[in-house]
């Protein structure tokens, strides 16, 4: 299976700390990516309570379009500004831009945030992510700030950093930054390396092709094999020799509406134009496929990986030793990963009348899911990763948020529990050439490290791939708590402070929440919320409905018609945070991005009262206009479609642009976007901005920032991260009247 730097479609912004591989929906997650997490100054003549700050607003004419849906006619005075290409629109967006840096560029902590926090970054340890094993070589992702993209290296193992060699530095291409790694898959053999590449946070990946021991670029080139809305997949032939890969559309093969839609597999093979490239499968997949490739270990077999947009549904085929495909499992079926074996089997994780997961065994030989066996049962935790390996099966696992990790014998039994730090999460599982697993662990208050365990080694060791942070966390205190949500349903709060806080009310606090796609919310590390503690905040993480903490019971509580329990969950975190004394309203600030966006528009609109301050990045604002964009189409299976009639009554009530409130008090608000976002197409939050400024009546600036050089977040430069944390942190720094102290340590 490739390396993938892909989100979810609305995942959210990338983070220097998680860049960790994405998994085909189970597994395609990623990454807990908070990328932000942050608050106050001073409050004085220069703080974003003035508000003058509000009266200059830039001037936005309506201009009035009424749309029927269903017998309900629904007026959009801010159509227009969904025109990305209209002066009018660049004009305007500009204007709110210039407004948005004169407000935060004058805010007491804002340079003296930058500074530290680039201080922070020089001194960072590398990290290292996304490890693929072959013969005799480790295959890495290294993140080395203060360089602005992650490279690719090689290893000899995961103990000898000495034999680390660079097969591709993007820096070195792009002195910009703004070329990054999309994936990377290296051929059997492991002597070459299929790399996809794209530039300015775009997505739009070109398939190019290196020597592993020289780095040197072969002559093909694929172009537009990845791109945002169903991103991109590569599997190389037994002899190396050419590669399956995702492909979509050329100009004049479909109406130009579809040229980033109808993807299907192709075979190339090196040393021949593209042009030459054979169609191998996919005419029959649905207009919004998404495909993952995998070869098994001896080349025999190629396994696609097919998901029904982003609601979670997969189907799988085999290509087998005869040359022909076989279709193993629709997307009814509940098959949500599959893995190919050493053992001449296919490994399925299946959640059919098992919410939580079972795991099943199919042979390669008679390739019919019917002729799978359960091999280990449904229990409490959710199975979210299956590794096998030559003699061992690992199970990566859930429980509620934190991870665990068992392992069995290939038949499912001889059940061993492999220890790991406590309220932490496995992101990363492999298995080596010996047998033996690797895993990258994280939690809360410690870096991430990758571990060994198997074979002679029944105890976890730690590897010399491990990250060190410029900060210390050995003050900080994690708890886990429950809130109760509307309905009676209890949900987990994982809340992070100084040791020695006191419960008076008066903590500066920021809810931190997604709520979509069953990604889950696992603990994660962030060394620059050590800016935030030394403030003395509170940091909350709820692992709300929509994610997969408990399974896909809790991931279809929180989905298509059900949406609406997302946001009572929220809103009951934030209650339960008051009610508890940990804060109050005034010193409460929500923070979330792309569907996490939609989360902060719902509070916005929904619970005004219950927060002084709001953090909404790339998000997801008009829920009846959102499946007409691109990326939009592949979220019918997650959100739902205006287009019947029960959907599009729960999207209407909830829609957070179509709930702003004319004379409303709205909190301080701080909406950010990327101008070449694929995933959330930039004008939800223009149009979210621009009713909010003509409604709002409380003062508070309402703040739109968008970058020029950046898209959803994947591909963004280290520079620009730091210069969107400092505006975040110095935001809401401001607005909880947060101690202007710079404490260092």
């Amino acid at each position: 299976m490739p390396w993938l730097l892909r989100h979810h479609r609305y995942q959210l912004p990338i983070s220097e700390i998680d860049l960790v591989p994405t998994r085909p929906r189970s597994f395609r997650t990623l990454m807990r990516a908070n990328l932000f997490l942050c608050l106050f100054a001073a409050v004085s003549a220069l703080t974003l309570g003035n508000p003058t700050f509000a009266e200059r607003a830039p001037e936005t004419p309506k201009k009035p379009v009424s749309t029927e849906y269903h017998g309900v006619t629904v007026e959009d005075p801010y159509q227009w500004l969904e025109e990305d290409t209209n002066p009018q629109v660049k004009a305007w967006s500009a204007a709110q831009n210039q407004r948005t840096r004169q407000c935060l560029d004058k805010l007491p902590d804002r340079a003296a945030v930058e500074k530290q926090l680039t201080e922070w970054y020089a001194k960072t340890s590398p990290s290292y992510f996304s490890l693929v094993s072959r013969p005799g070589i480790l295959f890495a992702m290294k993140f080395q700030p203060p360089k602005q993209q992650p490279l690719l290296v090689t290893l000899a193992s995961a103990d000898d950093l000495k034999s680390e060699k660079v097969v591709l530095d993007p820096n070195m291409m792009d002195t910009q930054g703004k070329t990054t790694i999309d994936w990377f898959v290296p051929s059997l053999d492991g002597k070459r390396v299929a790399i996809s590449l794209s530039k300015g946070g775009s997505e739009d990946g070109t398939l190019q092709f290196y020597e592993t021991a020289t780095g040197k670029a072969l002559p093909d080139t694929i172009a537009h094999v990845q791109y945002p809305t169903a991103g991109g997949s590569a599997a190389w032939n037994a002899d190396g020799t050419g590669v399956y890969y995702t492909r979509f559309p050329r100009k004049g093969e479909r109406p130009d509406a579809d040229l980033n839609f109808y993807q299907q597999i192709y075979f190339h093979k090196l040393g021949t134009p593209d042009t030459e490239d054979t169609y191998s499968i996919g005419k029959e997949f649905p207009r919004i496929a998404e495909i993952t490739l995998q070869a098994s270990r001896d080349g025999k077999y190629i396994l696609a990986t097919v998901a029904n947009g982003d609601g979670g549904d997969f189907a799988h085929y085999l290509l087998g030793p005869d040359g022909t495909w076989k279709q193993i499992t629709q997307f009814s079926d509940q098959i949500k990963v599959a893995r190919l074996g050493r053992d001449n089997a296919l490994y399925l994780l299946s959640r059919a009348d098992a919410p939580r997961g079972k795991i099943l065994r199919l042979p390669l030989e008679v390739p019919e899911l019917k002729n799978a066996a359960e091999i280990v049962a449904a229990g409490e935790a959710v199975i979210e990763q299956i590794v096998p390996s030559t003699d061992a099966l690992y199970v990566g696992e859930l429980l509620g948020g934190p991870s665990q990790i068992r392992s069995f014998d290939l038949n499912g039994k001889n059940e061993t529990v492999i220890p790991i730090r406590e309220i932490s999460a496995v992101q990363e599982m492999l298995a080596l050439e010996d047998g033996s697993l690797l895993f990258r662990d994280v939690s809360y208050t410690e870096p991430a490290a990758w571990f060994r365990c198997g074979n002679e080694e029944p105890e976890p060791v730690k590897t010399a791939l491990r990250s060190t942070s410029p900060v210390s966390f050995s003050d900080i205190e994690v708890t886990r708590e429950f809130a109760t949500s509307k309905d009676g349903s209890k949900i987990p709060l994982n809340i992070l402070f100084r040791k020695g806080m006191k419960r008076d009310g008066q903590n500066p606090t920021v809810l931190y929440g997604y709520g979509g796609y069953g990604i889950s919310l696992s603990p994660n590390f962030e060394f620059t919320r050590r800016l935030w503690f030394d403030r003395g905040g509170v940091y909350v993480v709820a692992n709300i409905r929509g994610g997969g903490e408990f399974g896909e019971d809790w991931h279809k509580a929180g989905n298509l018609t059900k949406k609406q329990n997302v946001f009572d969950d929220f809103a009951a975190a934030a209650e339960y945070l008051i009610k508890e004394n940990y804060t109050r309203p005034e010193k409460l600030a929500m923070q979330g991005g792309s569907n996490g966006g939609l989360l902060m528009g719902a509070m916005i609109t929904q619970h005004a009262d219950l927060m002084r301050a709001v953090v909404s990045q790339v998000g997801i604002y008009d829920m009846l206009r959102v499946e007409l964009a691109p990326n939009g189409a592949f979220n019918v299976t997650e959100f739902g479609t205006v287009k019947d009639p029960e959907q599009f009554k729960a999207l209407y009530a909830y829609s957070p642009y179509h709930h702003v409130a004319d004379g409303m008090k709205y909190p301080s608000i701080l909406m950010m976007t990327g101008a070449n976002d694929g995933r959330v197409a930039p004008y939800h939050s223009r149009k979210m901005i621009a009713r909010l400024d003509e409604a709002n009546k409380s003062g508070n600036p309402i703040l739109l920032r968008t970058s020029s050089s950046a898209g959803h977040g994947i591909g963004t430069p280290l520079g620009e991260r730091i210069k969107q944390l400092a505006d975040i942190y110095a935001f809401l720094f401001a607005q909880l009247g947060m101690k202007n102290e710079m404490i260092k340590k």
